[in-house]
This record gives C-alpha cells, sequence and structure tokens, in this order.
C-alpha cells in the first residue's frame, strides 16, 4: 500500500471550543459600523403604541466567577479590545506552558468566539481561528496511484498531542476561568452580530452538534475530485466543519474528545433557576 500526504488547512481550534466552552474567546476584527435607523414616524393617537419586545431569556443562563469577601477579591476584568494576555494567561493557567505557542496574540476572545459560532456550518474562515496549524501534513493511503483511497491512521497521531491536552485538563478549573471571563466572552458575541442572543446558549447548541457527529466504521474511504481530498460518503461530506474534524482525527481521538464535551456540557447547560 502506498502513502500520499497533502497539506491540509488544519485546526487546532476545536481545542479552543473545548477551551470556551468552558474558558472563553474573541474576534480580531470589528464589524462596519451600521448606519441607524430612520426616526420612526409620530404615532397618531387614535392607534395604540406596540409594547417594545422583551429579550430572550437564555435556557443556559451562568453567573460570571465572582469571590466572597473570605476568598479574596478577584481583579477587574479589562477592556475586551485588551483581554488578550490576560485571557492568554489564564488558559495557561489551566493548559499548561505548552499551549502558549498554539494561541494568537491578537483578538483571542473574539476570534474564538467567531470559531465555536462557525463550528456547526461548513466551513471557519482561517482569518478567525485563535490558532495556527497542527503538524505534519494530511495522510491519505491507496492500493493504487488512482485510488481508491482512504484516510490513514498515520493521520490520527497529528491530534496526539491536541487531544491529550484537554483530556488531562482540570475541568473545574475550566469552567471557572469560563464564568470568569463570560462577560468578555458575551460582549464578543454580540458584536459579532447577535445582540439579543446568549453565547452559552449558543455553546450548548454546539456541544450537542459534535456530540452528535457519527461514528462511521474505518477505514473512511475518500475521493479527491480536484486538488483536496473529500469523504466518498455523501452524507460526511455533508457534515459541518466541526463534525469532519472529529472524523478526520480518528474514533478513538473522537470518542476521549465526545467524553470532555459530554463532561463540559454538564457543567454550563443550566437551566433558569439552576445554579451553575
Amino acid at each position: 500500500m502506498r502513502t500520499f500526504a497533502l497539506d491540509e488547512i488544519e485546526v487546532k481550534w476545536l481545542v479552543l471550543l473545548l477551551l470556551a466552552a468552558g474558558a472563553g474567546a474573541a474576534l480580531w476584527y470589528f464589524w462596519d459600523d451600521i448606519n441607524p435607523p430612520p426616526e420612526p414616524a409620530a404615532i397618531v393617537d387614535s392607534i395604540p403604541a406596540e409594547e417594545e419586545p422583551q429579550p430572550r431569556e437564555p435556557l443556559h443562563p451562568i453567573d460570571p466567577l465572582s469571590l466572597t469577601p473570605a476568598e479574596g477579591e478577584l481583579v477587574e476584568l479589562p477592556p475586551l479590545d485588551k483581554s488578550d494576555s490576560y485571557f492568554a494567561l489564564a488558559l495557561i493557567d489551566v493548559f499548561g506552558n505548552d499551549l502558549a505557542d498554539l494561541l494568537d496574540d491578537e483578538g483571542l476572545i473574539d476570534k474564538s468566539a467567531a470559531t465555536i459560532d462557525n463550528l456547526t456550518r461548513g466551513h471557519v474562515a482561517e482569518k478567525i481561528r485563535p490558532v495556527g496549524r497542527i503538524q505534519g501534513t494530511f495522510v491519505v493511503a491507496a492500493a493504487r496511484a488512482n485510488g481508491p483511497y482512504y484516510l490513514s491512521p498515520d493521520n490520527y497521531g497529528r491530534y496526539d498531542f491536541l487531544v491529550n491536552m484537554l483530556t488531562g485538563a482540570n475541568l473545574d478549573e475550566l469552567t471557572a476561568t469560563y464564568r470568569r471571563f463570560y462577560p468578555l466572552i458575551q460582549e464578543a458575541y454580540t458584536r459579532l452580530g447577535y445582540p439579543d442572543a446568549y453565547f452559552n446558549d449558543r455553546v450548548v447548541a454546539v456541544i450537542d452538534h459534535l456530540l452528535a457527529t457519527p461514528a462511521p466504521e474505518e477505514p473512511i474511504q475518500l475521493v479527491r475530485p480536484h486538488v483536496l481530498y473529500e469523504f466518498a460518503d455523501p452524507d460526511l461530506e455533508a457534515l459541518s466543519s466541526g463534525q469532519k474534524l472529529l472524523l478526520r482525527m480518528g474514533s478513538d481521538h473522537a470518542a476521549r474528545v465526545k467524553s470532555v464535551l459530554a463532561e463540559l456540557r454538564n457543567r454550563v447547560a443550566q437551566t433558569t433557576g439552576q445554579k451553575p
């Protein structure tokens, strides 16, 4: 059997999803200012004024972390646009110094919020990813030069470092970091264009989406209609970018990641009236 390698834009940012599911996120670009709407016309006295719509209650409210006087005082959070170093240090405290080389040094919370929001879609633009590429190349196995092609198990080892970092993290510390920076994360999500949405609800929805990723029998067959490889099964090719990543890292890694996601969900998926 011969082995072929193809450079592919990979995604350390899945780990940042998991970080943000228990830690936090950020956008490096700003939306263009939106022109204010014209002033509404005066309402005729005979027409009753409509009631203003009430903000939708979050499905999974989460309280920002605070300390009692006996426990000490938390340093006040910086403005979102000056939060990169603070947030990076908090993540490194949870995951260790090896994480430092992976993180983007600009717009960390904003980029992570944007990436998480896009994991259920077909593509995540490279400019909003909070981390770079993983080491190595995408490995494909084939019996002959013209196929059929299969996703090689040799590809899975590229994810060892990231999956081990994730599964070795203290989830209580992850959740505390997420709650600590949640006001900034919510601000980043709001200026993505969701003024009435609640970021923690989106996190829970994304986790549920990833947990629903199928586990096809391996090896997974691929096709190469152009330059890049695609899944031969149209149902797999139609999956989201986050679900495809779980397939590319192999069933063992995917199962470990799903286990952490499920535990994180238990910590952040609160319903109204519950205590985080």
